[in-house]
């Protein structure tokens, strides 16, 4: 059975039809699941009294909320003696650090026992 180019073309669209159709159902489905989701949600918030910054949520500026939890620092090992700290860990050392280093001294002159 051969076709022509003609009524491929006619198959190809009536194909699109459909699943631009389809794209619409799949669409307004999930348009009514994410309204009930976003009801549930709400209750959810309302009954446990969750906040933007609980759920670490950006805010309408965009900005993502606070939180009322402070990161947690490492301890500090070192200390200088004007009373400045370093936790030993990554990243660059404090000017302090590395002048005394450079003067001569070592981290165990700096260690907090």
């Amino acid at each position: 059975m051969a076709s022509t180019l003609a009524d491929i073309n006619s198959q190809i669209k009536k194909h699109d039809e459909q699943i631009a159709q389809l794209r619409k159902q799949a669409e307004e489905l999930r348009n009514q699941e994410r309204a009930g989701v976003i009801e549930e949600l709400r209750k959810k918030i309302a009954e446990y009294g969750l906040t933007a910054a609980d759920l670490k949520l950006a805010t309408r500026s965009g900005k993502k909320a606070t939180t009322s939890i402070v990161a947690v620092k490492s301890a500090a090992k070192y200390r200088s003696p004007t009373g400045e700290t370093w936790s030993g860990g990554r990243g660059r050392k404090p000017r302090w650090i590395t002048e005394a280093l450079a003067a001569g001294k070592s981290l165990s002159d700096f260690e907090i026992r």
